[in-house]
């Protein structure tokens, strides 16, 4: 018995409806509907109550918490943006030989294989007020005093995203880079284009699905991190997710959910938003 193509079609993809209904729909079911209830201290009142919502929207400091978390997304996203097209660039088009090409992104890499809070905690020793740092401006004589905004304050946070996101830019910048013909480029030079020319008006225009990936990392990475923020300003910075991990920490689930679906909402809209302009399917299956 030949089985019709639309019954195969569903049996293939009833295994990922599964998982994305269980393993994702559900949860977010699940906090949706908490976010809608009442709590005490460290308990879920099962109550229908909006006061986790009028609260979060009445509040200023929703609007202080988003305009901190925008404001280091894009700040780190145009610093990761030249870095990574900068390493990209001279990878791809200017390091001929395939050895010291492979030498060289195996020396961006290996860093990365050193776990996320190990990397982002050694740099307290190289930042701090008695760190390498201030240690060594000491003994050029430059300053008299240690400099106390290295670590603890949005320089260090940016700096650390800067280091342990660069790469998730870079990549798919390389990617999308490594698939343009060199005849394109030489026929653009033998038309007299300058090498800035090349850039902005062959390359860019070329590698715009390599940028939305690699924003679309940056962006999620940012939006959803907490950890990072609490551990390198020193607890003195407040981001919506910083504000969700207090108020998990104090065991009020309710407005911790209220504010999570927000977030997903924002950070799932602005994932859909860059979608918009750039055909990522397409780009994959090439």
């Amino acid at each position: 018995m030949t089985m019709s193509p639309r019954i195969a079609s569903w049996l293939q993809a009833t295994p990922f409806t599964l998982i994305m209904t269980c393993l994702v729909m559900v949860p977010l079911a699940i906090i949706l509907a908490v976010s809608f209830m009442d709590y005490g201290f460290a308990e879920i009142i099962p109550e229908f109550y909006l006061g986790n919502w009028t609260d979060l929207f009445r509040s200023s400091l929703t609007v202080d918490t988003y305009a901190t978390v925008f404001r280091q997304l894009a700040m780190v996203w145009s610093i990761t943006l030249v870095l990574g097209f900068t390493i990209s660039y001279y990878l791809v088009f200017h390091v001929r030989s395939n050895m010291w090409r492979a030498i060289f992104l195996a020396a961006c890499a290996i860093p990365f294989w050193t776990s996320g809070p190990i990397r982002m905690i050694s740099w307290v020793p190289l930042l701090g007020r008695e760190g390498l740092v201030n240690q060594a401006l000491f003994g050029m004589g430059l300053i008299d005093q240690p400099i106390s905004w290295l670590l603890y304050s949005e320089f260090s946070v940016i700096l650390v995203y800067v280091n342990m996101l660069t790469m998730a830019m870079a990549g798919p910048i390389a990617n999308s880079m490594a698939k343009i013909s060199p005849s394109i480029i030489q026929a653009a030079r033998d038309q007299g284009a300058s090498e800035w020319q090349v850039i902005q008006e062959v390359i860019i225009p070329l590698i715009k699905p390599g940028i939305v990936v690699g924003t679309i990392f940056i962006i999620t990475a940012v939006m959803g991190d907490g950890f990072l923020v609490r551990a390198m300003s020193g607890n003195q910075m407040n981001t919506p997710a910083v504000a969700i991990m207090n108020e998990i920490n104090a065991f009020q689930f309710p407005p911790a959910a209220a504010k999570s679906v927000v977030l997903l909402v924002i950070v799932l809209g602005m994932v859909g938003l860059l979608l918009r302009f750039v055909d990522i399917r397409k780009e994959l299956a090439r």
